[in-house]
């Protein structure tokens, strides 16, 4: 029996799920484990476990080189802040989107739109042309490293292509990671109140995943509104992408699809949205709430966790001072339209 069995068994994990999540297995336990003490030493000492699962996740972002643990941390980097970001749709509740109301929609989107446009404004500046200068705004404008590859994916390639979109996403990645950090205690500083540190925090970090983190590090009506509207922001990449498009197929040479284009609007944020419109509508189950909230949490810890370990602060010394210097113009630009916006429309006491 054993004789038999020991290779049949193998052979069923061989072709089965196993085989895909075995390479997995090294660098999600890893990230579980982070969550773990995180957790840990939140309940027991009040920190924010976010931002000690970001901190530990840095502090050991060595193992990311080990090509055993690197899939891993990718899948949960990516994957499982995707999965955990949908499932906190189950948190939107009406009273939420009530607090939000028009004059948050209308700033977030003239955030976007006044960030691309002055990204393209002051680029001949800092020496760059429109490809560089759109690619680089529409990822702080946006969703971070996920625009700047829904960007590239259009923008018509030349030789340096590939060096533009690599320093854009660790550009906007570091600097996502050091206002995850720095956000959260201006907001602080500046009087604002947890709502309006949501709204603030949501509508300027550049990351989805530093926006989570910045967000419930603060609090959990703070976590909640600024993961709602950072994805009011990841939703306006579709018409982004799509005027760009339109733009540069009439003004430059066509754009030859080479390979899959990411999608317009990711699963990921179809996910969030739908599971918010069930939970508004009173469709979902309270166990099916608790359940999704529970999972969404560790989920996002261990995302936190990933992105931690793949940061390496000493990257930023490899690129250029004058892209740096574009990125780092845009983003004090977004942090002080969004931060004046607040107080314009009424949103924030001065």
């Amino acid at each position: 029996m054993s004789a038999s069995g020991g290779p049949l068994l193998a052979r069923l994990v061989q072709g089965g799920p196993g085989a895909a999540a075995a390479p997995l297995l090294p660098g999600l336990l890893i990230a579980g484990l982070i969550a773990l003490a995180s957790r840990f030493v939140a309940d027991h000492y009040g920190a924010p476990a976010m931002l000690l699962a970001l901190l530990f996740g840095i502090a050991l972002n060595f193992l990311a080189a080990e090509p055993r643990s690197r899939p891993g941390i990718d899948f949960g980097s990516r994957q499982l802040l995707r999965l955990g970001v949908a499932l906190l749709g189950v948190r939107i509740g009406a009273e939420i989107l009530e607090q939000l109301g028009w004059q948050t929609v209308t700033l977030v989107v003239a955030g976007v739109l006044a960030t691309i446009a002055f990204g393209l404004g002051v680029s001949r500046l800092f020496g760059f042309r429109y490809r560089f200068a759109f690619l680089s705004a529409g990822a702080v404008a946006i969703c971070g490293a996920s625009a700047a590859m829904a960007i590239a994916a259009i923008l018509p390639r030349d030789e340096r292509s590939e060096e533009r979109l690599i320093f854009t996403v660790v550009g906007v990645t570091l600097l996502s990671t050091l206002a995850m950090i720095v956000y959260p205690v201006l907001g602080a500083a500046i009087g604002f109140d947890d709502r309006t540190n949501g709204i603030f925090i949501g509508a300027t970090v550049h990351d989805v995943a530093q926006v989570v983190g910045a967000g419930y590090s603060v609090s959990e009506e703070t976590g909640d509104i600024a993961t709602f509207v950072k994805l009011l922001r990841v939703v306006m990449l579709a018409p982004v992408v799509l005027c760009a498009a339109l733009a540069i197929r009439l003004l430059a040479q066509p754009v030859a699809p080479d390979g899959r284009r990411p999608p317009l609007i990711p699963a990921f944020v179809a996910g969030f949205l739908a599971l918010a419109v069930l939970q508004l509508a009173g469709l979902l189950p309270g166990a099916v709430t608790a359940l999704a909230t529970d999972a969404s949490r560790w989920l996002l810890l261990a995302a936190i966790a990933s992105v931690g370990l793949k940061t390496v602060p000493k990257n930023i010394l490899d690129v250029g001072l004058p892209a740096v210097g574009l990125i780092v113009a845009e983003t004090v630009f977004l942090a002080l339209f969004v931060g004046i916006g607040l107080v314009a429309f009424g949103i924030a006491s001065p």
